[in-house]
């Protein structure tokens, strides 16, 4: 007999709790994570040790590379051409994401500058969260010496919560520090 994984006893005790309040009668039905998306756009930095030191952080923070992102269109304004470097983006799932999201509800949120909470709004009506951090020294694995090349990003929740309610739920659930006003 197989012993269940991890994963599933996460999505019972999910489903445990929630059930009453949405009316589940599935444990497929009990909403999980897909996906952690971080993302930065490095906009106007032309430097090259600006832009390497940006992604070096971004490993160190995530434990994972992180893709390029070109500019789509050329814009003269900013003097910007087709192809460009914009910004970087990574991907976790899994473990990785697992992990990540666990020091970012319990080390990294908590560290952060007079934080009062996520605001409800930050849920869109598909049941996903993007949580904005307005510096990366915040997370243990930055060196605090390099006060000037300080950056912030943004990290998006995947969920398959299928409402802004039911997402809101969810991660209450999970712990993530939600504002109680609407």
């Amino acid at each position: 007999m197989n012993k269940p994984t991890k994963k599933i006893e996460q999505q019972k005790k999910t489903f445990e709790a929630l059930k009453g309040q949405f009316g589940y009668t599935n444990v497929m039905q009990a909403p999980k994570l897909v996906k952690l998306v971080v993302s930065i756009g490095v906009g106007s930095v032309k430097d090259k040790k600006r832009t390497d030191l940006i992604h070096d952080r971004l490993v160190k923070i995530t434990g994972q590379a992180p893709a390029t992102r070109g500019s789509k269109k050329s814009i003269a304004a900013f003097k910007m051409r087709t192809g460009d470097l914009a910004g970087y983006q990574i991907t976790l799932r899994g473990v990785r994401m697992q992990a990540f999201f666990d020091k970012l509800i319990h080390i990294v949120l908590p560290r952060v500058k007079d934080f009062r909470g996520i605001k409800p709004s930050a849920i869109d009506e598909m049941g996903n969260i993007t949580i904005g951090i307005k510096e990366h020294t915040v997370f243990p694995e930055t060196a605090d010496e390099d006060a000037k090349d300080v950056f912030g990003f943004a990290v998006t929740v995947a969920t398959t919560a299928k409402n802004k309610a039911e997402a809101d739920a969810f991660l209450r659930y999970l712990g993530v520090p939600l504002r109680e006003d609407k």
